[in-house]
């Protein structure tokens, strides 16, 4: 008792770091609650977009060679940056790769991007550009 008055006796025997890792698990497991909790609550069906497998293997065909043109034409392009830096400094390697990136984002943009979806969705195609 004598100890309890003279306050050598603490209320709380946890040091402060204890208190502090106390605190950061309490966070985290109240976080992880919530986040489970409104992943719980925010969910939303998803329905199919048509009945027709293979329209839907179309879509997916034509969105997958659109961004195979994009990425075509963006190597065009530093194809182009690479011609024009390597004019101007006069190095016939960096031209030799700067035509090199130019014919081959022209052979993606414009030849592969045109030729495969009727490939692989069995489209019948006359040439390349009907597809």
């Amino acid at each position: 008792m004598k100890n309890f008055i003279n306050g050598s006796m603490s209320r709380n025997p946890l040091t402060r770091e204890q208190l502090r890792q106390n605190r950061r698990a309490r966070r985290l497991y109240f976080s992880a609650v919530m986040v489970l909790a409104l992943c719980a609550v925010l969910t939303i069906p998803a329905y199919a977009a048509g009945s027709d497998p293979l329209s839907i293997v179309n879509n997916l065909s034509d969105f997958i060679f659109s961004i195979i043109k994009a990425l075509g034409v963006i190597i065009l392009g530093w194809g182009i940056v690479q011609v024009g830096m390597s004019i101007q400094s006069h190095d016939a390697s960096q031209r030799t790769q700067g035509f090199l990136c130019l014919f081959g984002g022209l052979m993606i943009a414009f030849v592969l991007a045109r030729s495969k979806p009727g490939i692989i969705c069995g489209r019948k195609c006359v040439s390349a550009w009907d597809c």
